[in-house]
């Protein structure tokens, strides 16, 4: 459970992020003129074509981009265009930006994605709390799908996208893109998707740099024909070997001999790395240029995109547009944007050596440069780049003001990630006297996890509270004053305060300071202000839980997330379905916990297109695995993972990422696949983090679990101790879990090597953990313990009176469903349980059990002459090595690592005896295992 369940930013958005701006850039630029057409590099992107991704991955200055306008004009495909840059990360303006360049397409009237709907993805995008991409993936490719023609999509300048979730995201695409699309990527470095499987699989072009070089004879002809140079054969060779057929030397050599006397010497003139000849180059290239155009260029260097208006506004003088076209027209490396010539951008090598010349020459007049250009951006509803070149002008007090407007409408659609950049960029002093934006900064850095210097932050932000006077500011020994963008949310800054006061002592396990905080919350706001109030009362309710008060804690927790719905925080409530569901499940209510996720289902499915959900729905359905995996329907609660992981759980947009391997590995475990759901757990350990609900089940205990399945006994007692667990300690919910799992270990230990001692510990810590579990209402440790306390006195060969405990528990389990926690105990269950049932305790409950104990223990008995077995996984393993398919993708499909597969594979050698695929396979069917 995040911080934003409990203090979710305000419903209003006062300046959006996602701008007209956006839109402009999506278009294909049309090819020059005068463009060199490459006819060997035309031919290998249209024998491309029928592949699913073309690579063009070069460093600067190759000719990426022009490369693929002359082509995608020529292609006979519509072709919509996202040219990208840095602030193109954050993965909800991502999505936008590519939905917005796909409703660009248009063939004969018919537009690809039709306009905006009340289900469209766009409108879900735009909505006040858009999901997470991932989970809106499924429905732009349903859309995608419906485009009735072939097309191209671009994306260009990949490398300056640098977000895991993006990538994720556009693999995903990948994996499943229609076939009437084709992706084309530029891009400096290769990105981070599956680029090997793609190549093996026949579905990737790529073209590199010595790809992409000017063969001699295209240089000649670019030189010749488009730069206008009449140059002798020898200096054009000389002219591509100094420059290695590099596209851009060869233009700004052409730019810097157009009217020089000697061309002959310029060319014998200079030589070296890349670098070196763009600085030589531009250098000559400004030096030739009348001083307006000079100002111009050095003025607009500071600009990522460049339009007419813009130009003016930051340097002050009109022309812009005629400016820019002209210098487009005389290939002076600025790169059109769109089809109408609105937007453009700088060759970034020119860019870069442009500001280097500003900085040299000009440095006094980069801030105010930044500045207009920020006042500008601002004035036409850019919010993101107007704090951007304030920052970068040093205009801090303009972006802090800025930054504190987007921050409640950034938080609400999570773009937490680029707040906390902002936001570590502005000097402290900007702080002290912008209370709002101090307290901001807290909430951010408690989503990201950062912990350090919140009291003083909170401390400085309430020094400007005045509670005699209503709540006004008071001026403190210091002349500054205090800067407050938004009164209303001035006045409800004490809640805010204790707010996050409450939380972080939750982060810290100060419960007494938790509860004293949340309950100043609910005194200072108001009944209709929902969202501190319901962030209070989830944390009180999550306060409970800690000390194990379940009930409380679920009343409490449930009131919260009331108030959030009726805030219209539709996606806290979602996601805190999932505690309230483990509270439930902790009370050993399982049915109950199914119909909280089931509720949330509802509400989270029935928000925008009918294939989008909610973040958090993924928690969901990997909450109901885990309960049908308890009920020991196996199918669905891998089908429910399944549904996760299509929702992007996989690729990390879950809010609790290490819930999906901890699921699957319960459901391997149950499959009998130990050392499968070990490597499951070991992936869930490593992306587990601190968060505000309680560890009640932690991951270490888990795994000492299952080595006591294994027989490793010796790494679960090493667990215990560097636990530093003791029958003698004194309990707390907290450590329920770990104590349960250090009776497990002694239990083991006795069956091994009986000895009194270790039984009597054992059956010792039960009886205290039984009457802490029932004082507070845990029915589900009280199941357990039960089974516990019967399997120890069968242990020492009193079965008759393990049979109370037992009958106990099978009156507990019975209404709620539970299965998996009897079978779970193998064959020492069925035993006990076949005397239960002579004894007629809940027979039909007994025999449902039992027959699904069968079941369990009949699994691994496929016929096999072998002197060693195969397991029911390495069984598995086997029938997709038949197939064709590759060792990553039978990984894929059995949902294991690559390395549990080759541990399953080279098993399957040994037993069978033999080295190779095929030989296994042949193997395999002499002895009828297939």
């Amino acid at each position: 459970m995040g911080i934003r369940a409990w203090y979710p930013a305000r419903a209003t958005v006062r300046q959006r992020l996602a701008t007209p701006i956006l839109r402009t850039k999506l278009y294909v630029p049309p090819p020059r003129p005068q463009a060199v057409l490459r006819p060997r590099l035309i031919a290998r992107l249209n024998e491309g074509l029928h592949r699913k991704l073309t690579l063009i991955a070069s460093p600067a200055g190759f000719g990426k981009t022009t490369l693929i306008s002359e082509w995608g004009a020529r292609s006979g495909r519509q072709v919509a265009w996202l040219s990208l840059d840095a602030g193109d990360g954050e993965p909800v303006r991502f999505l936008t930006c590519l939905v917005s360049a796909l409703q660009t397409l248009t063939l004969n009237g018919v537009k690809g994605i039709p306009a905006d709907t009340r289900h469209s993805v766009m409108s879900v995008l735009e909505s006040p709390q858009p999901p997470p991409i991932e989970a809106i993936l499924p429905a732009l490719l349903n859309e995608v799908s419906a485009i009735p023609f072939d097309f191209i999509l671009v994306l260009d300048d990949y490398h300056l996208v640098d977000n895991k979730q993006v990538d994720a995201a556009l693999a995903f695409l990948l994996e499943h893109l229609p076939p009437q699309m084709h992706l084309v990527i530029t891009t400096r470095e290769d990105p981070d998707l599956p680029l090997a499987r793609l190549r093996a699989r026949g579905q990737l072009t790529e073209l590199r740099a010595a790809d992409l070089r000017f063969a001699p004879a295209e240089a000649a002809e670019f030189l010749t024909r488009v730069m206008g140079l009449t140059l002798s054969t020898e200096d054009i060779a000389a002219l591509e070997g100094r420059t290695e057929g590099w596209i851009a030397g060869l233009q700004l050599a052409a730019l810097s001999m157009q009217g020089h006397q000697d061309a002959h010497g310029f060319i014998r003139a200079f030589a070296g790395d890349h670098r070196y000849i763009v600085d030589y180059l531009v250098e000559e290239v400004l030096q030739r240029q009348p001083e307006p155009v000079r100002d111009f260029l050095l003025q607009t260097a500071i600009l990522d995109r460049l339009n007419g208006p813009l130009c003016d506004a930051v340097t002050g003088q009109p022309g812009g547009k005629a400016r820019l076209e002209s210098l487009q027209r005389g290939n002076f490396f600025v790169v059109p944007l769109d089809d109408t010539r609105h937007w453009y951008r700088y060759h970034h090598l020119f860019a870069d050596v442009l500001q280097m010349h500003l900085m040299a020459e000009r440095p006094d007049q980069a801030p105010a440069l930044h500045r207009r250009a920020s006042a500008w951006y601002e004035q036409n509803g850019a919010a993101a780049d107007a704090i951007r070149h304030a920052l970068a002008g040093g205009d801090f007090e303009r972006a802090a003001g800025l930054i504190e407007l987007a921050a409640p409408g950034m938080r609400k659609t999570r773009q937490d990630a680029t707040l906390l950049g902002w936001m570590k960029a502005l000097p402290d002093e900007t702080f002290r006297t912008r209370p709002l934006l101090s307290v901001e900064y807290v909430g951010v850095l408690l989503t990201s996890g950062e912990l350090v210097g919140l009291e003083d932050r909170l401390s400085e932000a309430e020094l400007w509270l005045d509670t005699s006077a209503g709540g006004r500011a008071r001026t403190e020994a210091s002349a500054a004053e205090m800067v407050v963008m938004d009164e209303e949310e001035f006045r409800r800054l004490p809640g805010s305060i204790a707010m996050y006061r409450a939380a972080h002592a939750l982060i810290l396990g100060k419960v007494p300071d938790t509860v004293k905080h949340a309950r100043r919350v609910l005194d200072l706001t108001s009944e209709v202000d929902h969202l501190l109030r319901g962030g209070a009362l989830a944390i009180l309710g999550l306060a409970s839980w800690r000390i194990g008060d379940l009930e409380a804690a679920h009343r409490l927790y449930a009131e919260g997330m009331s108030h959030l719905r009726r805030a219209g925080n539709l996606t806290d409530a979602v996601e805190g379905a999932v505690t309230l569901a483990d509270i439930r499940l902790a009370q050993g209510r399982p049915r109950e916990a199914i119909r909280i996720y089931e509720q949330a289902l509802q509400l989270g499915m029935a928000q925008g297109a009918p294939a989008i959900a909610l973040r958090g729905t993924a928690d969901v359905y990997m909450g109901l695995s885990d309960l049908h995996r308890e009920f020991n329907d196996l199918d669905a609660a891998t089908q429910h993972l399944l549904k996760a992981r299509a929702l992007g759980e996989h690729a990390g947009f879950a809010q609790n990422q290490y819930r999906w391997p901890l699921a699957m590995a319960q459901i391997r475990w149950a499959q009998g696949d130990l050392d499968g759901a070990l490597d499951l757990l070991n992936e869930a350990e490593r992306l587990y983090s601190t968060a505000f609900s309680p560890d009640a089940r932690p991951i270490p205990a888990m795994k000492a679990r299952l080595w006591v399945t294994q027989g490793r006994l010796g790494d679960a007692l090493g667990w215990a101790h560097e636990r530093g667990l003791s029958v003698a300690d004194d309990l707390s919910y907290l450590r329920e879990f770990e104590h349960i799992t250090l009776a497990r270990v002694l239990l083991a230990g006795y069956r091994t090597e009986p000895a009194d001692r270790a039984l009597l510990e054992a059956t010792g810590l039960l009886d205290r953990l039984l009457k802490a579990a029932e004082g507070g209402g845990r029915m589900g440790s009280v199941i357990e313990i039960l089974i516990l306390q019967a399997l120890a006195h069968q242990a020492r060969g009193d079965v008759p009176a393990g049979l109370a405990p037992l009958e106990r528990a099978l009156a507990l389990a019975e209404p709620e469903g539970y299965v998996r926690i009897f079978l779970d105990e193998g064959p020492p269950m069925a035993a006990l349980l076949e005397n239960a049932a002579k004894r007629g305790a809940t027979s039909g409950y007994v025999r449902q059990l039992l027959a699904a104990l069968g079941k369990a223990e009949d699994r691994p008995l496929v016929k096999q002459a072998l002197a060693e077995p195969l397991s029911e996984r390495e069984l598995d393993v086997l029938k997709l090595l038949r197939t064709e398919m590759s060792g990553p993708d039978i990984a894929n499909t059995l949902m294991v690592s690559l390395n549990t597969l080759r541990t399953h594979t080279k098993n399957i050698f040994a037993k069978l005896g033999v080295n190779t695929r095929q030989a296994a396979v042949r193997r395999a069917n002499e002895l009828d295992l297939l």
